[in-house]
């Protein structure tokens, strides 16, 4: 993703904006409907290549053979949803290129999942990401991670799909409702019928696709108002460029500290532990090309991020020498990167259904993306452990439905997104408000091996109250409040103050406002604080629950499912360092609990589902309540 900034929830629009005549010709619809008809075609590709040999492991999986490449550019469009494409233009334009900084938490928000996330996943050869905290602590921890992922997933699809539309609706007449049913109907045919693998390869055609359409934007937009060094100078004449901001202050939306490194942990939620990534890492056909995917996505990451400001930049210099519409000066945020685009590719057949493509190609990567995630999870966490004795055929059959019924409970949740009005807004901070928790569960089980299974589910309970409590507040405190800067020429947009929340593509930017104080205080917390804060909420609280009911003492800890973080930082010391310490060299196997997943575990053996078997490296040993770390050759 490019963590998008979606600066609200589209608003409908007002009187002034209700005649809105489209501005699509018969060359943009042509190209709009070629990217439907394309993202069809070769999700049922996939569908009929080998029909009736298919898989549970190839409908879920991609059977594990997927490549470097593909799994990268899909990792890269599972978040970059339009929401995005629309907002981060938006916000650039109305604060400058502070947002610019997060780039710089790409680096360790990237690098951590690949080393630390992903060797541990994959394996434990996982299917679920969820499978991973029955593995750890047991099977309630598992079902409450579940259902607490699809709680988050299901509000925010039917957004994800609803407000790009209106928004669409809103500037060229689209009609509302046509666009959503064929959004829902096209990603539930191809992701249904074609499982993972082909959710992956229209991921990968649509991500070009999104490339392609921001290009031109900015190719034509800046050559229109005299090239790439105009846009720069007139943004830096207007203050537009900005400068590193070090205010540590987390409650200041937007410095260089929480950009960078609030940033880290809104990534990891989203690339170490979110069950659309994990899912992508495991369909790798090894671990070196899990990896690798993971790395490649932080280039794709820097380039659609620039564009996205580049965008901005763009759309300032050129509303610095041509006038605004009326419709466009009273446009919602959201709605006003569409009014530009209109505007600037406007006499240009193709180009307008190009962007347009561009928009709805986000939509389908990143609904796909949950419909299939959310299928796996459902059959893999709630069903196979109760019905272990089903068929092939009656598995696929029933995934296949599980991701039909995904789909049109989609369709019901942006029909109800669209009577919600205001509350619209806080379904999509839901996203953002659930990922730190889910976060900091995965933490606590990887890191620290005196967690047990009452301490995650009390932490996880702990981090969800406090993530509602400060996200439902800053809304609730927000709601009604102020009108946003104006942007020149006129224009001003009526927003909430404030209303922060980390997600996945979207938070919505606050205004300047006096400093408060008390509550109102916690409630202006950066959203980019979220993810840690509720994540570190569920560590300190899950520890400490585990320390008072006695930490695994008597529990049997499954092998391969702590990353030693401790012994891998001691390592780097001196030997003679290491000997005062009494650190020992050499491998003890730890218990295992044979009960757990016994097709899977057994005397610190993994079995996969191509009969081979692989050794389990016993990085850590532990017995009782007190943690005795090993130093040995084997590296997780």
């Amino acid at each position: 993703m490019s963590v998008g900034v979606s600066t609200s929830a589209p608003l409908p629009p007002t009187s002034d904006t209700n005649v809105v005549t489209s501005t699509f010709s018969l060359v943009d619809y042509v190209v709009f409907i070629l990217l439907l008809v394309l993202s069809l075609a070769i999700g049922l590709y996939h569908a009929c290549r080998g029909w009736g040999k298919h898989t549970v492991g190839q409908l879920l999986m991609a059977d594990r053979k997927m490549g470097c490449l593909p799994v990268a550019l899909s990792l890269l469009a599972t978040f970059q949803s339009a929401v995005a494409i629309l907002g981060v233009p938006s916000e650039i334009y109305r604060f400058g290129t502070q947002y610019w900084f997060l780039g710089c938490s790409y680096f360790l928000g990237l690098l951590i999942p690949a080393h630390i996330f992903i060797p541990v996943f994959y394996r434990l050869h996982l299917t679920s990401a969820y499978e991973y905290l029955e593995l750890r602590f047991s099977k309630t921890v598992r079902v409450c991670g579940t259902m607490t992922f699809i709680f988050q997933m299901v509000i925010y699809m039917g957004v994800v799909l609803y407000a790009p539309s209106l928004a669409l609706n809103a500037v060229t007449g689209f009609d509302l409702w046509l666009s959503v049913l064929t959004l829902g109907i096209v990603c539930t045919v191809y992701t249904a019928l074609g499982g993972l693998k082909a959710v992956i390869w229209t991921d990968v055609f649509q991500t070009l696709i999104m490339f392609l359409g921001q290009l031109t934007v900015i190719i034509v937009g800046s050559a229109k108002v005299g090239g790439l060094g105009r846009v720069w100078a007139v943004a830096s004449q207007h203050g537009r460029i900005s400068g590193i901001e070090l205010d540590p202050d987390p409650f200041v939306r937007h410095t260089f500290w929480t950009l960078a490194f609030g940033g880290v942990f809104m990534m990891l939620s989203l690339y170490g532990v979110n069950q659309a990534q994990v899912q992508r890492y495991l369909s790798s056909r090894t671990e070196k090309a899990a990896v690798l995917s993971c790395y490649a996505v932080f280039p794709c990451q820097q380039v659609v991020l620039c564009m996205g400001c580049l965008i901005g930049l763009v759309m300032f210099a050129y509303y610095q020498e041509y006038p605004m519409s009326t419709q466009q000066s009273h446009a919602a945020p959201d709605q006003f990167v569409l009014y530009f685009v209109m505007d600037l590719l406007k006499g240009m057949p193709g180009l307008p259904g190009l962007f347009v493509a561009c928009l709805f190609s986000g939509s389908l990567s990143t609904i796909s993306s949950a419909f299939n995630s959310l299928a796996t999870v459902t059959m893999e966490d709630l069903i196979r452990p109760w019905f272990p004795e089903f068929s092939e055929a009656r598995a696929i059959m029933l995934s296949r439905s599980l991701a039909f019924g995904y789909g049109l409970l989609c369709l019901g949740m942006a029909y109800i997104s669209s009577q919600m009005g205001p509350v619209l807004q806080a379904a999509i901070s839901i996203f953002g408000m659930v990922g730190g928790p889910l976060l900091g569960l995965f933490c606590l089980g990887i890191f620290f091996p005196s967690a047990n299974p009452p301490g995650a589910i009390v932490g996880l309970l702990a981090g969800l109250i406090m993530a509602f409590w400060i996200g439902i507040g800053s809304i609730v405190n927000s709601m009604g409040s102020v009108v946003a800067p104006s942007p020149p020429n006129g224009s001003s947009f009526s927003l909430p103050s404030n209303l922060t929340a980390a997600t996945v593509t979207t938070l919505i930017p606050s205004t300047t406002l006096p400093k408060p104080t008390g509550l109102q205080r916690l409630y202006s917390l950066s959203y980019l604080w979220y993810s840690a804060h509720n994540s570190t909420t569920v560590i300190v609280v899950g520890l400490t629950v585990s320390l008072l009911t006695g930490g695994m003492r008597g529990r049997p800890l499954s092998p391969g499912t702590i990353y030693p973080v401790l012994p891998r930082l001691l390592a780097l010391l001196p030997l003679s360092c290491q000997k005062r310490l009494h650190w020992r060299s050499y491998t003890q196997d730890l218990p295992v609990d044979t009960n757990l997943f016994p097709e899977k575990m057994g005397n610190g053996v993994l079995k996969d589902s191509r009969d081979k078997e692989a050794e389990v490296p016993n990085s850590l040993a532990y017995q009782g309540s007190s943690p005795t770390f090993i130093l040995q050759e084997t590296s997780l």
